[in-house]
């Protein structure tokens, strides 16, 4: 794996005049791709932060080119490489410090591989990742098989603009989940009324029935926990038997006052 400290951007900046005027669009996380293709031609991205200190978060991800398999190389990375990736692991540096760092598919782990990178047709990654207190935040761009190998021009276009890149795109998602924050806490509200209230719910119960208290799907909790929809459902309901309780509602009227 290669690495590169980030420095100040050149004048490939003005590949982001695009990307710049959809701030805070829907558009944002399906054009990121397209914008950028003059300067890194991937088929694929992914934006995440992972850590072993951090819930692990997928913020925007997109194919181009190819059918877009994104959401199920997430799930399959949370199914198990997740826990024992190292090829984000940056040498010792402070929170806030930045990389690019180029990873071909025979530098991936075993188990990587086999669930994420073959399954999808990926062959190499170039990832400009960030240092954060406990955990790592990424911009991954992925070349799959059809694609001919990035070169040492689009690895130099990346790393010229990679600290204006991260600045937009963690704007970009602190524009579009304004919420992310207070939901955060709200989180943290209702899981310790629910340990009052029932001192026997398993840390996941406690983790989905606080996440259906602040309004949150099913489908949305399976995302934001890394879970499957069908394990969120089996915690509800063992949380739901534990709590005496059959339906959401319920949930709601146990803590109306």
């Amino acid at each position: 794996m290669r690495q590169w400290n980030l420095h100040s951007p050149s004048a490939h900046v003005h590949a982001l005049d695009g990307l710049i005027g959809l701030m805070g669009q829907n558009d944002f996380e399906a054009q990121f791709l397209p914008h950028l293709q003059d300067v890194v031609p991937a088929a694929s991205y992914s934006i995440y932060r992972t850590g072993r200190q951090c819930v692990p978060t997928r913020f925007m991800s997109a194919s181009l080119g190819v059918a877009d398999h994104t959401q199920a190389c997430w799930n399959a990375y949370l199914s198990g490489p997740q826990k024992n990736d190292q090829t984000l692991a940056a040498p010792v540096m402070e929170s806030g410090h930045a990389l690019l760092c180029h990873i071909t598919d025979k530098e991936i782990p075993a188990q990587h591989k086999a669930l994420v990178y073959e399954p999808h047709g990926m062959k190499e990654r170039l990832s400009v990742i960030q240092q954060e207190a406990a955990s790592v935040f990424a911009i991954n761009f992925y070349r799959h098989v059809h694609q001919r190998p990035f070169t040492d021009a689009h690895l130099s276009n990346l790393a010229s603009l990679a600290p204006v890149l991260l600045t937009l795109v963690q704007k970009q998602i602190a524009l579009s989940t304004p919420q992310a924050a207070g939901a955060g806490r709200d989180v943290n509200h209702w899981i310790a009324k629910l340990m009052a209230y029932n001192p026997s719910l398993t840390e996941r119960e406690l983790d989905v029935c606080a996440r259906l208290l602040t309004g949150m799907t099913q489908d949305g909790i399976a995302s934001d926990l890394g879970l499957s929809l069908a394990t969120v459902k089996t915690y509800r309901n063992r949380a739901f038997a534990r709590l005496g309780i059959h339906f959401k509602n319920q949930l709601f009227s146990l803590f109306l006052h």
